[in-house]
């Protein structure tokens, strides 16, 4: 992945980072606030060579010295130090258990010995490094003194007795927030690259690459109202979804530049993406730029266009595949422009049959002949094969994908089952897109603020129409024999 798709996971992700972050923020301030505070008192030793004090001595006193230092620094955590403490003080600890507590150093080519005590309790940590520095003097002394007898060679003196601290050394409040922060910084990025590597749903154009080369012909973007008002004049004709259809309407018309394909059918993978509401609309916003439209609902198990344009469907497609009444007496205008709707009709037991029969073919040769572009509402391509089916028939396909809801190997069954038929995919329409965020899809330049257009509304079998009536005759014009 390279840098603007991490960019792209950060921005898609942001709420799951934020919330580790703060959750570690809360876990480093609650382990600081139910931590025990920690007192750490320290005191520095010297340690000297006695000599006659002419000049090669001190500089061998002095060579001697830093030599044994390091020697001195282990000896201060072993017994033979610290269980004088212990018996001296009457703490309830063994030699070993203290030697946890007390921490002995040196710097580099000094002769100065740092012994640090940590406890809970300040004015213990002091009484324990001073009783430490006290018992590594004599140990000292004791183990450098000659066997022959006489005075030790070595001498220790405490240059920095050990005090009592007045603020604890621990916890590090800000030290633990600040792990807390970069933990949950981390767990949260992890978690979202891990995240983004398992979903494999198509959210963007970026993740409809992966899949396919076919033209992008429009996003359309989510909007609340459009599941009360999903009609394209029901909504303002400034507003981005407006616009969406407009522009998918001309990218259809540079996609279809050799004008061979004047039908066209409009499907989608699984159900619930949003075809019939995209047939429908594109249809609408065709009929607005002054074509002749056919809308034909060939959703022969689920046909859902009647309840958009608020039409009757009982008499529709498959009233004229069975012959039972003529395309001309079925067919129904819709709106003050040059759209014609053709409805399902009674639902078949035999949709594919229906679908992929000659008389389907010859009806949409003869709506061809008449109509300047024919679309066609077909049923989603995975759980039934109608649409396939159907797709030899046209001139070309367009796809339609629920971004957030379809997965890529879904699409790519989609389209290999197209391409197994030797249907023309035109394009993809990505449909219920987000309005903010990094995958947005919107015309920021057109203005929100305009009410949508209202039409004469009339009843028609008890649902609401946005309908301008037109004269009874006129259908019976529109498709010749």
């Amino acid at each position: 992945m390279d840098l603007h798709e991490y960019l792209r996971i950060l921005s898609r992700n942001w709420i799951l980072i934020a919330a580790t972050a703060l959750v570690g923020i809360l876990i480093g301030g609650a382990a600081s606030v139910l931590a025990k505070p920690v007192y750490t008192s320290e005191t520095q030793l010297f340690v000297a060579i006695q000599s006659s004090g002419s000049v090669q001595e001190l500089q061998q006193g002095n060579t001697f010295s830093q030599a044994r230092v390091q020697s001195y620094v282990k000896t201060v955590e072993s017994p033979i130090v610290l269980q004088p403490v212990v018996d001296a003080l009457g703490l309830p600890l063994t030699a070993d258990e203290l030697a946890t507590r007390v921490t002995a150093t040196t710097d580099l080519n000094t002769v100065l010995i740092n012994i640090a005590v940590n406890d809970t309790s300040p004015v213990q940590a002091a009484a324990i490094a001073q009783a430490t520095a006290d018992s590594l003097v004599k140990a000292v002394d004791t183990l450098e003194k000659p066997k022959a007898g006489g005075e030790s060679p070595v001498s220790l003196s405490i240059i920095k007795p050990a005090i009592a601290p007045t603020s604890p050394s621990a916890p590090n409040t800000r030290l633990n927030l600040l792990f807390g922060l970069l933990a949950g910084l981390g767990i949260g990025l992890g978690s979202a690259v891990l995240r983004s590597t398992l979903d494999n749903r198509v959210r963007s154009e970026a993740d409809l690459r992966r899949v396919t080369d076919a033209p992008l012909l429009g996003g359309i973007s989510f909007d609340q109202d459009a599941t009360k008002r999903p009609l394209l004049t029901q909504a303002s004709p400034q507003s981005p979804r407006a616009e969406s259809f407009r522009q998918l309407r001309t990218n259809l018309q540079f996609a279809n530049v050799a004008g061979s394909a004047n039908t066209l059918l409009i499907t989608s993978s699984l159900p619930g993406e949003g075809k019939s509401t995209t047939a429908t609309n594109l249809a609408i916003a065709c009929a607005q730029a002054g074509q002749s439209v056919c809308l034909v609902d060939a959703d022969l198990r689920r046909p859902m266009v009647n309840d958009y344009l608020g039409l009757e469907r009982n008499v529709g497609l498959t009233t004229a595949l069975l012959g039972t009444a003529d395309v001309n007496d079925i067919i129904q205008p819709w709106g003050d422009d040059n759209l014609y709707v053709l409805a399902s009709g009674r639902i078949p037991p035999n949709p594919s049959e229906l679908l992929g029969s000659d008389e389907m073919r010859q009806l949409i040769l003869r709506l061809e002949s008449v109509f300047d572009i024919v679309i066609l509402d077909a049923p989603p391509l995975l759980p039934v094969t109608d649409a396939a089916v159907l797709s030899q028939h046209v001139g070309g396909v367009v796809v339609v994908v629920g971004s957030q809801k379809l997965r890529q190997n879904d699409l790519e069954k989609s389209l290999t089952a197209l391409e197994l038929v030797g249907a023309k995919v035109l394009g993809i329409v990505l449909n219920r897109l987000p309005s903010k965020g990094p995958d947005a899809y919107r015309y920021g330049y057109y203005s929100h603020d305009m009410e949508p257009t209202r039409k004469q509304s009339r009843k028609m079998n008890g649902r609401s129409e946005v309908f301008v009536p037109r004269s009874a005759d006129r259908a019976n014009d529109v498709v010749g024999h």
